[in-house]
């Protein structure tokens, strides 16, 4: 067997093939073997093995020894679990500028989660200066390769004119990729585009498909949204019970919106029997948010009473 004889590759290959068993403890024998032949894949995942404590006491100290050894021959997801181990404090003392320089080579490198992180820097401002045409340059190179929140991002950036001049058109084109690749998000910013016909022909049947896959991922705008279509009959058949139970989906994550909106449900029996005490109970929750409607019902109840 070559990886008996000594060769990091087929020691690594070996190494996968016990990985891929479930024989963890053979698997890192193996990766051993291969990183301490200077193999950088394999020095990445001695480096994992001790962070994660796979078949090994846990030692994050270890862990950034095998992921520096492997990140200085440019291991790109060495280099970006460096830079994210910087950025939270694990394992070394947190440092932004190093996590950035990090976060840069393996950018560079063109790995696409660190240039999504890279570009979350830039928005927030975090061991940069805040910088959203920086921002957005880094997402779209993520985004180019794929990475559905990436793609997202670059459709916000589309819609909002951040980092880049506003284009409604090429924000429903990213939003869609996005979508399709499944991520929540980026179906709620693809039904809205329908729904307000912005950058696309406005269709509320589209967008109530758009709102209504976000939405069963569990994303509160987009539960919120469907329970509107559902409650008014728009892009489907008017159903205010299933918007009832919409409105809670989204209530119950603690939208405030929402949480006004199943009150008055309530108050006016409108796809569910009245209830005055569930009336008060959403009510009081939306308003303790400040949510301008929920106040203003309070406190005109107030001055009735």
């Amino acid at each position: 067997m070559l990886a008996e004889k000594g060769e990091p590759d087929d020691q690594y290959n070996l190494a996968a093939y016990y990985d891929g068993m479930g024989d963890q403890a053979e698997a890192l024998k193996w990766y051993r073997k291969a990183a301490d032949q200077g193999l950088p894949l394999a020095q990445f995942c001695v480096g994992v093995n001790y962070f994660n404590g796979d078949e090994v006491e846990q030692d994050m100290a270890e862990a950034m020894r095998w992921y520096r050894k492997a990140a200085d021959q440019g291991q790109t997801m060495a280099q970006f679990n460096l830079a994210l181990s910087y950025e939270l404090g694990e394992g070394v003392k947190r440092n932004m500028r190093v996590a950035i320089s990090w976060y840069r080579k393996a950018a560079e490198l063109g790995d696409p989660k660190a240039q999504f992180s890279l570009g979350d820097c830039y928005r927030e401002g975090k061991g940069v200066t805040k910088d959203l045409t920086e921002a957005f340059g880094w997402y779209r190179k993520a985004a180019e390769q794929g990475d559905a929140p990436a793609q997202t991002l670059v459709g916000d950036c589309y819609r909002d004119g951040l980092g880049v001049e506003r284009d409604a058109k090429l924000a429903a084109r990213w939003y869609r990729k996005a979508a399709e690749q499944g991520e929540a998000q980026a179906q709620f910013g693809l039904g809205s585009c329908y729904s307000e016909g912005d950058g696309l022909v406005k269709n509320a049947k589209k967008a109530f498909e758009w709102f209504r896959k976000a939405a069963e991922q569990g994303l509160p705008p987009a539960q919120f949204n469907l329970a509107n279509s559902y409650r008014l009959g728009e892009g489907v058949k008017m159903d205010k019970s299933r918007a009832v139970g919409w409105y809670r989906k989204a209530a119950e994550q603690g939208m405030a919106e929402a949480q006004c909106n199943l009150a008055l449900c309530y108050s006016d029996g409108e796809g569910v029997e009245r209830d005055a005490e569930t009336f008060m109970y959403w009510l009081d929750k939306a308003a303790a948010q400040g949510f301008e409607m929920a106040v203003t019902i309070k406190k005109e109840m107030r001055d009735k009473s």
